[in-house]
């Protein structure tokens, strides 16, 4: 037993070891269902067997005398979120090298070779056995876990081995299993986290209420990577002569629901719009459906752009991965996907080029979209009409659109700097080694 209390609280003990021993149980489940999903999903075909001898893999790669920062992101949004922090540290501590791993296939195969890390894996299963071999094989000196990544084996061999860990960018809810009457032994797992930097009042609330002190409001790091966009003045030309003189809305992440009252805008007879379409699935069957889809718009893909082609196009598809974030430079206005879904995209990487954001009705759980609306910097639609009404306000009313574009570009502006609180923060460890 690890803490004397429990030892004199028997039943109290066993309500927490069963538990425990529920939460291995899950993690069991969930690699047996995925290792079956395996055989029919290419994800899931990933996950497996980019795992497979990992343990080998990682002892050939590491040197044993190696000081390692370890940082975990469950994906691309989540690495997005970790990379200002991972850039800034690396130069703060050029003798260190980073450890940067995944959970899901849909971060790891697009930044396998992300030159900001040194060594760049999967994150092995979270159980038991797993954790302890990992941190024996890596030793690092400090960890970083981005957002909602809660492994509670790996915490608690972080917390045995005394490696600081720092959760940043995380925004609690009340609807999480922490704040629920069968929450304790989760609860107790976050006293072993050193230190959680969150993004607002709310999450303090909830931490507070549970009797976890160790935190703080950062806000959401984000902020710092979209901030730096702006100043990378990355240069698409196929979408600057695709665009020429009309006004373009660039449209990211998006799923059926959005592109059909899309399809509905461009068929709007007043309409002068020019489209881009980056759609968040880019398999070939889906780029197929948009095709067609749009068909009458004289669609062109990006990947076969050509000089002579784009001015004719009235819609540009995306058909790559990591391009969306730059075409934002060249909107007049944005549209992010999701809203009639699971929950609306990234809206901050349009906002900081100081576009007026547009979304559907699904983007509660995201206080950025919550705090544009009531700054008049972004607009949500529920249906093709809505979205006709609010183009057309924005493009003919010089004044809400110089208003709303201001508004988006400032909100990032003025939120930014919680990547330098989390490095503050992980010096005063570092420097006491």
């Amino acid at each position: 037993m690890d803490d004397p209390h429990l030892q004199t609280h028997p039943k109290r003990f066993l309500l927490q070891l069963n538990m425990h021993l529920f939460y291995n149980l899950f993690v069991y489940f969930y690699l047996f269902m995925i290792r079956i999903n395996a055989l029919f999903n290419t994800k899931a075909h990933q996950w497996v067997s980019g795992r497979r001898k990992i343990f080998t893999q990682l002892k050939k790669t590491i040197p044993q005398d190696e000081k390692l920062l370890w940082f975990h992101c469950a994906s691309l949004g989540e690495f997005e979120q970790g990379r200002p922090v991972i850039e800034s540290i690396r130069n703060r501590y050029p003798g260190h090298k980073i450890l940067l791993t995944f959970f899901s296939p849909s971060g790891y195969e697009i930044r396998k070779n992300y030159s900001g890390a040194d060594y760049v894996f999967y994150m092995p299963i979270d159980t038991k056995k797993n954790a302890r071999k990992f941190i024996r094989i890596t030793r690092p000196r400090m960890a970083f876990f981005v957002k909602y990544e809660f492994w509670f084996n790996y915490i608690h061999e972080l917390s045995k081995n005394k490696i600081a860990l720092i959760y940043f960018s995380v925004s609690f809810r009340k609807s999480q299993h922490f704040f629920k009457p069968w929450g304790k032994w989760a609860r107790r797992q976050l006293q072993k986290v050193t230190y959680f930097f969150v993004q607002d009042q709310k999450s303090i609330d909830l931490l507070s209420g549970i009797k976890v002190y160790h935190a703080e409001i950062s806000g959401d790091t984000r902020f710092d990577r979209v901030a730096g966009l702006v100043e990378e003045k990355k240069e698409v030309e196929a979408i600057a002569r695709f665009k020429g003189n009309s006004p373009l809305m660039v449209a990211g992440s998006t799923w059926p629901a959005d592109e059909d009252i899309l399809l509905t805008l461009m068929e709007n007879p007043k309409s002068s719009l020019k489209l881009v379409v980056a759609p968040h699935e880019i398999h070939r069957g889906n780029i197929l459906n948009l095709m067609k889809k749009f068909e009458r718009f004289n669609p062109v893909l990006f990947s076969k752009a050509k000089k002579n082609g784009l001015q004719t196009a009235g819609v540009l598809i995306i058909d790559n991965i990591g391009l969306l974030s730059y075409l934002y430079r060249y909107a007049t206005l944005a549209y992010i996907g999701g809203g009639f879904g699971v929950g609306i995209h990234n809206i901050l990487e349009a906002a900081t080029y100081g576009k007026p954001v547009i979304f559907g009705p699904n983007y509660q759980k995201f206080n950025e979209a919550v705090e544009l609306l009531k700054l008049e910097g972004a607009f949500v639609v529920h249906n093709a009409e809505n979205l006709l009404q609010t183009v057309d306000e924005l493009l003919n009313n010089k004044e809400k659109y110089s208003h709303a574009s201001g508004v988006a570009g400032q909100y990032v502006i003025s939120n930014a700097g919680a990547s330098q609180m989390v490095i503050d923060k992980a010096s005063e460890y570092l420097n006491s080694y």
